[in-house]
């Protein structure tokens, strides 16, 4: 297969959501550009107008208009999050410093994932909250004057950190947050170009109480989470280059185009520059003999949404893969990692589940089949790419769930193989 041409993947889905939240909580207008229109951040934009914010349609070129950190009004009836877990959390910190309650809801799929992380150190700041058995949604936040805080995470996440940071902005109320490695940084990038007062190092993020939040405008990079697939198809080629320009390229986000190239993958970046406080540059991708790696440790953070993708392409790498250090994929939109396996063995390749990751042995050898997404976005795009390989032929059961982070997948995906 000879893939070419250029894929411009949607903007980064983390930056979106907490373009949206900070902007409804600054002072003023600022405009949102090349913000991701899918499913999950939709679902941000919604939950946000419901409060009273001044967030209209997404758009390529959009206003949002905050009028400051408490200004947000009880909304008339639950919050629906739909399948996004980024907006229930992040939203659960921006409710626990309002002064009413709300009750956050979302799908089944959504339903399922744990709440307890962020519910846990945000009562500890003196919100209270009343969860589904399990501790899941739907979750009642009943919001009140917080106390600072300095929490110590188990599990290096960004989204209890961006709950708690934006819990100490809505308040008014020192936070210090520690993680065992350092997560995603866009809220402290964001909550910095804002004129809050944000100190980082390695290890944790510390917030001064701030006042009021200046508007700013966003000029949203391309997904890396995205671009990875297509790094991915190139990889799996026999023949071509793909061209992504514009993609993100912040430290903690990169951690999949590292492990690739420690496969042998052909990755090379040019225009390398700053846009609106994150790194961004143009990736082009080869196809290349891909050989096994072990992936764990301190590196997992930085590609944790590309592990399933990961997995795919190390069904034809030489050797085996190793993934430890992941459990955190078993409370995503779906078990990742009993997932990824389960259907890895379906189209014929030889997997292996591990508590906290999965063992994948490679071959040369054609595999197909028919997967099972579970609902799981991440789970469709990294079976499709697989499928793409020559010889592959792998049929997806829902192709539509990609849309809650790239609704336009298949349609790119065609493009560039000539499908």
């Amino acid at each position: 297969m000879r893939v070419t041409g250029t894929v411009r993947v949607p903007g980064d889905k983390s930056i979106s959501h907490r373009a949206l939240i900070l902007g409804a909580l600054s002072t003023g207008t600022g405009r949102v550009r090349g913000v991701l229109d899918s499913a999950d951040v939709r679902a941000t934009a919604g939950v946000l107008r419901a409060l009273g914010a001044g967030v209209p349609a997404l758009s390529p070129d959009m206003p949002v208009t905050g009028k400051g950190t408490r200004a947000l009004r009880q909304a008339a009836g639950p919050l629906d999050c739909a399948n996004s877990g980024t907006s229930a959390r992040l939203m659960a910190g921006v409710l626990a410093g309002h002064p009413f309650t709300s009750t956050l809801v979302g799908d089944a799929s959504l339903s399922r994932r744990p709440m307890q992380r962020v519910a846990r150190p945000l009562a500890a700041m003196g919100a209270s909250f009343e969860l589904a058995p399990g501790g899941t949604l739907p979750m009642t936040v009943h919001g009140t004057e917080l106390a600072s805080i300095e929490w110590t995470s188990e599990a290096a996440s960004a989204q209890v950190k961006s709950a708690l940071l934006l819990a100490g902005l809505v308040a008014g109320v020192e936070v210090t947050v520690r993680e065992p490695s350092r997560s995603r940084d866009h809220t402290e990038r964001m909550l910095a170009a804002r004129g809050a007062e944000v100190w980082v190092n390695e290890q944790a993020v510390m917030l001064w109480p701030t006042g009021a939040l200046d508007a700013a405008d966003v000029d949203v990079p391309g997904d890396p989470s995205s671009a990875a697939f297509f790094v991915a198809v190139a990889s799996l080629a026999s023949e071509g280059t793909l061209t992504l320009p514009e993609v993100g390229l912040n430290e903690t986000r990169i951690g999949f185009l590292k492990a690739l190239v420690r496969m042998g993958g052909a990755i090379a970046v040019e225009d390398e520059r700053q846009a609106g406080g994150e790194p961004v540059g143009t990736l082009r991708a080869s196809a290349g003999p891909l050989r096994g790696v072990r992936i764990g440790g301190d590196e997992v953070p930085s590609l944790i949404d590309e592990l399933p993708l990961l997995a795919c392409l190390a069904a034809h790498a030489e050797g085996e893969t190793e993934i430890r250090g992941a459990a955190e994929l078993r409370v995503k939109e779906s078990d990742r990692i009993a997932a990824v396996v389960e259907n890895l063995r379906a189209v014929g390749a030889d997997a292996d589940e591990l508590p906290d990751g999965m063992v994948v042995r490679g071959a040369d050898r054609p595999l197909r089949g028919a997967i099972r997404t579970h609902g799981d976005h991440r789970i469709a795009m990294a079976f499709g790419v697989l499928g793409t390989r020559e010889g592959n032929e792998v049929a997806v059961d829902d192709p539509a769930c990609v849309d809650v982070s790239y609704p336009s997948f298949w349609r790119d995906l065609a493009r560039v193989t000539g499908a």
